[in-house]
């Protein structure tokens, strides 16, 4: 079997001309939740003028590839100096758990004279789709297992009950060639709040694969685990997307060749392509991805191809 992405080009850039100051580039980290019918409601990650992230969204109909509404102030914004989502909000995907819907994100902060760094917060979803912060202190932060920035996490309810969480860790900001040690850790929940950490989900290589972020997870109807995520390889190559599969969502088997969608010759994403999100609608599994400029020429759509 030959997997394939077949790509339908950009579906969203934001237009500075009519956009919000929090929301006047980018559209970053696209994260669908379904409306009604064919429709979904993207939420991504807009930036202003200084590079601080804040969640914007459009309505978009997956069929026919059209935005139907383009929502022009933010849904939610970045936090205020000193909080630990002051630099921007990253968001990682919807989950539900106890009757709420959640969403987590990495929430930046830029230390003068400091690294960057990330926590992990949580949004609560509200019937009519707007976000709220559920608190102002981390929902996961750093600790022994991951001692030094938290990105990205994505969170998927098993069906067996309880839930398991793909996020990523940094364990060095340099591995020895110049390119950060960025890995994907596991952690499981019986409620879906309150986690226990179990360590490195997804194998990594000096010089192929090092810096991920975003995972992306799906559960197929046989039980097993496929998973798409951004990696850098640490050779000088941009952002690339991935690939790995696992039997129990635990232990996961690197397979970068089967990731089925890279770069384009030319256009809006030839230099890099990061950040998906994979879904199933209507017997179909699509994929929402970012390309050149970390989500500054906005985001596309493909559709898997199997044949």
């Amino acid at each position: 079997m030959t997997r394939r992405w077949k790509k339908f080009g950009q579906l969203y850039v934001p237009r500075e001309s009519v956009q919000h100051p929090k929301l006047i580039s980018h559209a970053a980290n696209p994260l669908p939740v379904h409306m009604a019918g064919d429709v979904y409601r993207i939420f991504f990650s807009g930036r202003d003028d200084q590079n601080r992230s804040s969640v914007g969204a459009v309505d978009v109909d997956i069929v026919q590839r059209k935005v139907i509404t383009e929502h022009h102030s933010p849904i939610f914004e970045h936090g205020p100096v000193g909080s630990f989502y002051s630099d921007g909000v990253s968001i990682g995907n919807c989950y539900e758990a106890n009757g709420i819907r959640y969403i987590l994100f990495m929430g930046w902060q830029n230390p003068p004279g400091g690294h960057w760094r990330g926590d992990i917060g949580r949004l609560i979803v509200t019937p009519e789709l707007s976000l709220q912060l559920e608190d102002e202190k981390p929902f996961m932060g750093i600790d022994s297992i991951d001692p030094i920035s938290l990105s990205y996490p994505w969170v998927q309810a098993r069906p067996s009950g309880g839930f398991d969480m793909w996020y990523g860790s940094t364990l060095k900001w340099d591995a020895g060639n110049g390119e950060m040690l960025h890995v994907i850790q596991h952690a499981t929940s019986d409620d879906g709040s309150n986690w226990f950490r179990t360590g490195l989900a997804v194998p990594y290589e000096l010089g192929l694969a090092q810096a991920f972020s975003r995972p992306t997870t799906v559960l197929n109807d046989g039980g097993d685990f496929e998973m798409w995520f951004s990696f850098r390889s640490g050779a000088g190559e941009k952002y690339r997307i991935g690939y790995a599969r696992s039997a129990n969502g635990k232990n996961w088997m690197l397979d970068l060749k089967m990731a089925g969608i890279d770069v384009s010759p030319c256009g809006w994403n030839s230099e890099m392509i990061e950040y998906p999100f994979v879904f199933n609608h209507n017997g179909a599994r699509y994929m929402l991805y970012n390309g050149n400029g970390y989500g500054k020429t906005g985001f596309g759509l493909a559709v898997l191809d199997d044949r």
